[in-house]
C-alpha cells in the first residue's frame, strides 16, 4: 500500500492527512494545513476519494479545499455539506487497492470511525503510538464538551474486536506511523484509558 503523510510538513496545527495511492487513490482526512492541496498534487493529480475518520476542525479544515481542487466523493459518519455517502459501523469502504472496515469508534467524537482492513488501521484520533502524553500506545483526549472516556473505552474494545492479528501498520490522526504489533498498541492505549487518569496533568 502506497501511503503518503501529505501533513507532515505542516508549520500549523492539523491532524495527520494519509494520502493513499492506488485503484481509488483516498485520502483519509483532509487535515486544517492550507498547503495539503499542493502537497497532494506532487503525487497524484486525482483524488477518488476522501474518507473522514471525524469531523473535528483540524481534520476537516482544509476539507473544501479538496474538494474543490479533486472533486473527491466523499465519505463520512456525521452530517457535512461536503458528504456523498454516510458511512456506518460494518460497512466496508476501497482505500487505495483494499478493503476496509468502518468500525465506530465514539468517545473522543461521537462522529468517530476508524478503518481496519488485514494489513492497516486508520485510527483517527481513538487510538495513537505517540502523542507527547504517552509512547507505544496513546488514545485521544476526553476532557472537552460532548466527550466521554466510557465510551472511548468501549470504542477501543470494540477495535480490538475487529483488529486482525495481521494488522501491522497504524496511521493515526497525530503522531508518528507505527509499524509492527499494532494489537499491543491499541491494548496498551486500552489499558491506560481504563486507569481513567488525567491524560494531561491540567486535565
Amino acid at each position: 500500500m502506497e501511503v503518503h503523510h501529505v501533513t507532515e510538513d505542516a508549520e500549523t496545527f492539523t491532524c495527520n492527512a494519509f494520502l493513499v495511492v492506488g485503484d481509488r487513490t483516498t485520502l483519509v482526512d483532509a487535515g486544517a494545513w492550507d498547503g495539503v492541496v499542493d502537497e497532494i498534487r506532487t503525487y497524484t493529480d486525482d483524488v477518488d476519494a476522501v474518507v473522514m475518520t471525524h469531523q473535528h476542525g483540524d481534520h476537516v479544515g482544509e476539507l473544501e479545499a479538496v474538494c474543490d481542487a479533486f472533486d473527491p466523493e466523499v465519505y463520512a459518519y456525521g452530517h457535512h455539506p461536503e458528504r456523498d455517502h454516510s458511512i456506518d459501523d460494518g460497512d466496508t469502504v476501497q482505500i487505495g487497492d483494499d478493503e476496509f472496515t468502518v468500525v465506530y469508534t465514539p468517545g473522543h467524537a461521537d462522529d468517530h470511525v476508524s478503518f481496519v482492513s488485514e494489513t492497516a488501521l486508520f485510527s483517527g484520533d481513538v487510538v495513537v503510538h505517540d502523542d507527547g502524553a504517552f509512547d507505544d500506545g496513546s488514545f485521544g483526549r476526553t476532557d472537552m464538551a460532548g466527550q466521554s472516556r466510557d465510551r472511548l473505552i468501549e470504542s477501543i474494545d470494540r477495535l480490538l474486536d475487529r483488529l486482525p492479528e495481521s494488522t501491522e501498520y497504524m496511521y493515526a490522526g497525530h503522531g508518528g506511523v507505527f509499524q509492527g504489533d499494532v494489537r499491543d498498541v491499541v491494548e496498551t492505549a486500552l489499558d491506560r484509558a481504563e486507569k481513567r487518569e488525567p491524560k494531561y496533568p491540567d486535565e
